[in-house]
């Protein structure tokens, strides 16, 4: 089985925290596994994190590519200044959507949303399924 690239945005991680089965399945034969610098700092920023929570998601980052935003990543910064002009997106989700365009990576993710970005791999779960 040949794999394959997977960004996950925000509530991706939260549903393959809980053992979301469709995610699980989905990853498995991947090549590549990331999430954006900005889905870490979401994830982290949750008021109601228990310490387990935490060690949970430390120990699941340390198994993939958290991926950096540098100024110095020019073809990032203008593939999220793009998607940002051209999407009615708010600015995060463009830099996870260009993330993952960038990294050749299909977003996993509930948010409808990112359907309509041109170039960006789509996999849409639901957060209850």
């Amino acid at each position: 089985m040949n794999g394959k690239n997977y960004l996950l945005d925000t509530n991706a991680i939260i549903a393959l925290l809980k053992g979301h089965p469709k995610i699980l399945n989905t990853i498995q034969s991947s090549d590549w596994i990331g999430i954006s610098i900005i889905s870490q700092l979401e994830f982290l920023s949750y008021p109601h994190l228990s310490k387990l929570d935490i060690d949970l998601f430390i120990e699941f980052a340390n198994r993939i590519h958290i991926v950096d935003l540098k100024s110095s990543q020019t073809d990032l910064m203008e593939g999220i200044l793009q998607i940002r002009k051209e999407n009615t997106l708010k600015l995060p989700d463009a830099i996870i959507a260009a993330t993952a365009i960038k990294n050749d990576a299909a977003l996993i993710t509930a948010d409808n949303d990112f359907k309509k970005i041109n170039g960006l791999e789509f996999i849409g779960f639901l957060p209850n399924e």
